[in-house]
């Protein structure tokens, strides 16, 4: 290893602000002009007295879009991989991989499409006809609405 090998490390200083006029940042320092603002502190959104704009704008508390809430929809279809005379619910389809693990929120409700082969006790929200489907099918519907 030579000295004219050695890698160069190069540290930029800070600028040291108010040391005279030729360090570049001297006399105002960086300041401007005269002023409230090149004195003292002064609070983020003071406009020197005037009424703030926060305070002349009207309330507006949940203004605004609602967030989206995402719905799955099962049909027999999907319904019919599941092990008869088992239970149809959010965890059973997760393990099924009908759906996915990481969403949460997530509405999921059983509808009448496709033909239901498999008795199965379902634990979810039921369209009517799917309702019916299920027991004709000999399962049972043990969803309870909190409405």
């Amino acid at each position: 290893m030579k000295l004219n090998e050695l890698i160069k490390i190069k540290l930029k200083q800070k600028k040291r602000i108010g040391r005279g006029e030729s360090s570049g940042k001297g006399k105002t320092a960086g300041r401007g002009a005269k002023g409230q603002k090149k004195r003292g502190k002064v609070k983020p959104g003071f406009e020197g007295g005037q009424l703030p704009i926060y305070k002349r704008l009207p309330q507006r508390r949940g203004v605004g879009n609602a967030q989206k809430v995402e719905s799955i929809t099962i049909t027999f279809d999907q319904l019919n991989t599941l092990l008869a005379g088992s239970t149809a619910d959010e965890k059973s389809l997760q393990q099924a991989g009908l759906v996915s693990k990481n969403k949460r929120g997530v509405k999921i409700k059983v509808v009448a499409s496709g033909k239901l082969e498999k008795k199965l006790k379902v634990n979810l929200p039921t369209s009517k006809a799917a309702r019916l489907q299920i027991e004709k099918a000999g399962g049972e519907v043990v969803y309870e609405d909190s409405d």
